[in-house]
């Protein structure tokens, strides 16, 4: 048997390597580890390869080097529509299908697994309750929802069929300040009771430290360090310590702000 299969490891990233159809080298040697349970933040700023490291979990993507393993087994070996069925993915724009209902979207996954309708109902049901769904939302469409309400529509769709690992591309970052709050506050009680493992890609270093168990900062396609939240702010390291500078100007700035 694989050691990560064992050990609490659910992915694993063993020094992969991936180049675009234009011939870029988006990653180079990437090697990590994604502990079960985890909320794992891939951090950088844009063209850093967070979405291409995402998108080589669920096989959206191909390494051109390297392996990528989920629950010790390698991702090239397993049906791909398998592996993506038993993968929750929420993305930034929600992905939910405009003549779908709300009802639908969400028991979308669990009607392609042939789920009793039934069961699907009050599955529905309860995963809305559970990010905030009110009933009455359950027969409109996409288009009459807020931002904030469709994120928790596609939330709810990822975890539909309950999957063992989430991964989650910039799913706040378009909404506004405060809905944007109160759904990482929702994240945040919503992983104490379900304890998924989260790959979870942010530009955002203040998102990364409050959400995250542990924080991989990438740069130019190579991983520069892996922190926990505390240990990201006392970092020497050079990147982590501009980052943090950053973030902590931002801080500044706004306290400044409000007492003018």
């Amino acid at each position: 048997m694989d050691r990560s299969s064992t050990n609490g490891v659910a992915i694993e990233f063993r020094d992969v390597s991936y180049v675009s159809p234009t011939g870029q080298e988006v990653l180079s040697g990437l090697n990590l580890e994604v502990l079960r349970g985890e909320t794992f933040v891939l951090l950088g700023r844009s063209g850093s390869g967070k979405t291409t490291t995402l998108k080589l979990v669920n096989r959206l993507l191909s390494p051109s080097a390297g392996e990528v393993r989920v629950d010790g087994a390698a991702t090239a070996g397993v049906d791909v529509i398998a592996l993506r069925r038993s993968i929750g993915y929420v993305i930034q724009d929600v992905g939910l299908f405009p003549h779908f209902t709300v009802e639908r979207n969400i028991g979308l996954v669990p009607r392609i697994e042939g789920w009793a309708e039934d069961r699907i109902r009050e599955r529905v049901q309860e995963l809305s309750q559970l990010v905030g769904l009110e009933p009455r939302l359950a027969s409109r469409y996409p288009r009459q929802l807020s931002g904030g309400q469709r994120q928790r529509v596609g939330v709810a769709r990822a975890l539909a069929a309950d999957p063992a690992l989430l991964l989650m591309d910039e799913p706040f970052g378009s909404l506004d300040p405060l809905t944007r709050d109160e759904l990482q506050r929702e994240f945040l009680l919503l992983q104490q009771r379900l304890h998924k493992t989260v790959v979870f890609v942010t530009h955002d270093v203040g998102e990364a430290l409050r959400l995250g168990s542990r924080v991989a900062l990438m740069e130019a396609g190579r991983l520069v360090t892996v922190l926990a939240p505390q240990e990201f702010l006392r970092s020497g390291d050079p990147w982590v310590a501009a980052y943090v500078k950053a973030f902590k100007a931002g801080l500044d700035s706004a306290a400044n702000r409000g007492t003018e």
